[in-house]
């Protein structure tokens, strides 16, 4: 059902006033200087709305980006893991800066693309490496994470018709190759731990520790970063990592050097918190991140803290772990993605299989 509301501003001037109304959709409306506009209007519109096809249009210049992104950010992104949280907004928050004004309506692959390219050639607001500006794969990631607001906007809530993201080629990205450290670095690395010191105070049990847990457990960022006193347990010495990235909870044996160091620092436990590693009013987490990389830079080692993942697999492979073993340890959700250390195992799959096929073929000889 279609009307046309004659109006009389304070001034004088006619408008009319143009209303779509078809059940279970919401209702259009559209201001004109004419009646015939008014008429041409519904004529376009009504046979459209009817069919269903022009309600996502009205939706789409009915909201700005900004509107999507403040109700995913409200509704949807609770729901997801809390790492992703900061991360998430952090991103979200450069697309609201650039495009968040536009509606829905305008937000086009070529737009997209457009913040595509500004986004590897600005000024990166976290450099790495000697580079200013952020990689295609970081870009990637902010693309991503628009892409996954852009869907619900689709999908769940009918704002937009279509993910316009979907239509925007993403940046080739370099595998990164895969780094672990030998005896020696390690060596190098713990003694740079010990020795370190931030504002006139010794810092090392805290920083020392952290490293310390990472070589022995393989366990990510997070996961050590997080970690409460709760969730340890010396009697049966074991850390129980608690929500992890692929959100299961995994238990990890504890070795006996870190057990030593651990009951020591315990001693000298924050008890304002049950984090272990705390500000000294207890309120927030240390980034040990920052005082993992000046660490780094006064041992003379070129590495990632994602590299003492990679150190803890690889060894126990070179050890003769298997690749079960690993994902065991490192809380990787398939195998396949433990896959990249089957040639370090290779050697001793070799020789146990030499060990075993020697065995066999002597029992057979001994009964011919």
């Amino acid at each position: 059902m279609a009307t046309i509301q004659k109006r009389t501003k304070k001034d004088g001037t006619i408008t009319y006033k143009a209303v779509i109304r078809v059940k279970g959709y919401p209702t259009m409306t559209a201001s004109f200087d004419k009646i015939t506009s008014a008429r041409k209007w519904i004529g376009q519109n009504e046979p459209l709305m009817k069919e269903g096809k022009h309600i996502n249009d009205y939706e789409a210049k009915k909201h700005t980006l900004n509107d999507l992104i403040d109700r995913y950010i409200e509704i949807e992104l609770p729901k997801r893991k809390e790492t992703d949280h900061k991360k998430y907004k952090m991103q979200l928050e450069w697309w609201k800066q650039h495009i968040g004004m536009y509606l829905l309506s305008n937000i086009t692959p070529a737009l997209l693309s457009e913040c595509k390219e500004k986004l590897v050639t600005e000024t990166s607001p976290k450099p790495k490496g000697g580079r200013t500006t952020r990689t295609g794969a970081t870009a990637n990631r902010y693309m991503a994470c628009l892409s996954i607001v852009l869907s619900f906007g689709c999908k769940e809530w009918g704002w937009i018709e279509e993910n316009p993201m979907l239509k925007v080629r993403k940046f080739t990205e370099t595998a990164k190759q895969d780094r672990f450290l030998m005896p020696d670095e390690i060596n190098k690395l713990l003694n740079a731990c010990l020795n370190y010191e931030i504002k006139g105070e010794n810092y090392n049990k805290e920083t020392h520790l952290f490293v310390l847990i990472a070589l022995s457990t393989g366990a990510r960022y997070s996961e050590i970063h997080k970690l409460r006193w709760q969730y340890i347990d010396f009697k049966n010495k074991q850390f129980y990592f608690m929500n992890t990235k692929n959100g299961e909870n995994r238990g990890v044996p504890m070795s006996d050097k870190v057990y030593k160091e651990l009951k020591e620092f315990q001693k000298i436990r924050n008890i304002k918190s049950d984090y272990l590693f705390t500000t000294k009013d207890g309120k927030k987490l240390i980034d040990m991140r920052v005082r993992f990389y000046k660490v780094l830079e006064s041992a003379g080692i070129d590495c990632r803290f994602h590299d003492l993942r990679h150190t803890v697999a690889s060894h126990i492979a070179m050890n003769g772990g298997s690749l079960l073993d690993i994902a065991q340890v490192t809380g990787h959700k398939t195998m396949q993605m433990v896959k990249r250390y089957s040639h370090l195992t290779q050697k001793h799959t070799a020789e146990l299989l030499q060990n075993t096929t020697d065995e066999m073929f002597s029992k057979v000889e001994n009964n011919l």
